[in-house]
C-alpha cells in the first residue's frame, strides 16, 4: 500500500481542513480518502459528478470532453461515421476469428466467445494475486494454445483488445471489486490517481477530477467518469488506435514523470480504480478522440 499510506495521510489532513464544508456536498480532495472502500468511492464519485453537472446523464459521460461543447459534439459525431479506428476493429476482428495451430480460436478462451465479457474487465483473479486485463488474458489464450505472447503495446495486440472490448458495445461497465486483495489493488490505484508526482506537481485528479469539464489552453479536460468506456480509442494525436494505459504514459510524461511500463502493477491497478469508477457507463469502442 505504498502510495495508498502517502494519500491516506494527505487526505485525512485535508479531511480536517474541511469541517465546516457542508456534508452534502464532496470537494474533490475527500474523494482521495483510500480508507472509505470501492462503493462508498464509487458513490461519491458519481454524487461529485452530479453535483458538478446537474445536467449530465451518466450516458453522457462516455463522451468525455464532447459532452461540454456542442460544437465539438457534433464534429465527433461527424468523426464517428467514418471513425479511423474501424479499421482497427477490423483487423482485430480478423485476427479473432482466425485458428490456431490447434483448430481453436480466441473466441474459444472466453464465455460465450467473448460476447459482453469485457465489460467485467480488468478483475482481480484471487489466485495470482493481481488484476487481470484484457491484454493480459488474450497472451494467456495464445499462449495456451502454443503461440508466444505478444508485446504488450504490439498493434495487433491493441487491435485484439479493441475487438474483444467492442464485443461488449453499448453493455454497462461492470467491474466487481470483491474481496481483501481485490479492494488492496483498488485502493492502490486510487492511490496512484490522487498522488502528486512529475515536475509539475500534478496528479490525474488534478485534472480530471478538479478541473473536469474546463479548459486547458484549447482543449476541454474530461471527467473521469466514462473514461475507460471508450478504449481502445482512435486519438488523432497518435494517428492511431491504442489503449487507457497507453495513455496513462502520455499523462504522465507530460507532468514530467517517468512513465510505468505497460501493464506494470501500478497502471493495472490504476486501470482497475478508474474502470470501476466508471461502472454503469455504456462501453463504446473504439472511440475517437483529438
Amino acid at each position: 500500500m505504498k502510495y495508498a499510506k502517502r494519500v491516506l495521510s494527505l487526505s485525512l489532513g485535508l479531511a480536517l481542513c474541511s469541517a465546516a464544508i457542508s456534508a452534502s456536498a464532496i470537494d474533490w480532495w475527500q474523494l482521495g480518502n483510500t480508507k472509505v472502500g470501492p462503493q462508498k468511492t464509487l458513490q461519491e464519485f458519481h454524487q461529485y459528478f452530479q453535483e458538478q453537472f446537474p445536467k449530465m446523464s451518466l450516458a453522457q459521460y462516455a463522451l468525455g470532453s464532447y459532452a461540454f461543447n456542442k460544437q465539438a459534439y457534433q464534429q465527433y459525431q461527424e468523426a464517428m461515421q467514418f471513425n479511423p479506428g474501424d479499421l482497427t476493429l477490423a483487423q482485430g476482428k480478423k485476427l479473432w476469428e482466425a485458428k490456431f495451430p490447434d483448430g481453436k480460436t480466441y473466441a474459444s478462451c472466453f464465455s460465450d466467445g467473448g460476447k459482453g465479457v469485457a465489460a467485467g474487465f480488468p478483475y482481480y483473479d484471487s489466485k495470482t494475486h493481481q488484476v487481470v486485463t484484457a491484454a493480459m488474458r488474450i497472451n494467456a489464450c495464445r499462449s495456451s494454445n502454443g503461440l508466444k505472447p505478444l508485446k504488450y503495446g504490439n498493434s495487433d495486440l491493441v487491435a485484439l483488445q479493441t475487438y474483444f472490448t467492442s464485443l461488449s458495445n453499448g453493455l454497462p461497465t461492470n467491474v466487481k471489486v470483491e474481496g481483501a486483495g481485490a479492494v488492496a489493488a483498488f485502493e492502490e490505484g486510487k492511490a496512484y490517481y490522487f498522488m502528486h508526482r512529475g515536475q509539475l506537481n500534478f496528479s490525474c485528479a488534478s485534472c480530471h477530477v478538479a478541473y473536469a469539464g474546463k479548459y486547458l489552453r484549447a482543449q476541454i479536460i474530461s471527467p473521469l467518469l466514462g473514461q475507460s468506456a471508450h478504449f481502445p480509442t482512435y486519438r488523432s494525436a497518435w494517428g492511431a488506435v491504442n489503449t487507457l494505459q497507453k495513455r496513462f504514459m502520455g499523462c504522465d510524461k507530460k507532468v514530467g514523470a517517468a512513465p510505468q511500463k505497460l501493464q506494470s502493477s501500478e497502471y493495472r491497478d490504476l486501470d482497475y480504480f478508474m474502470t470501476y469508477v466508471s461502472n454503469g457507463v455504456k462501453i463504446n469502442v473504439p472511440g475517437y478522440r483529438p
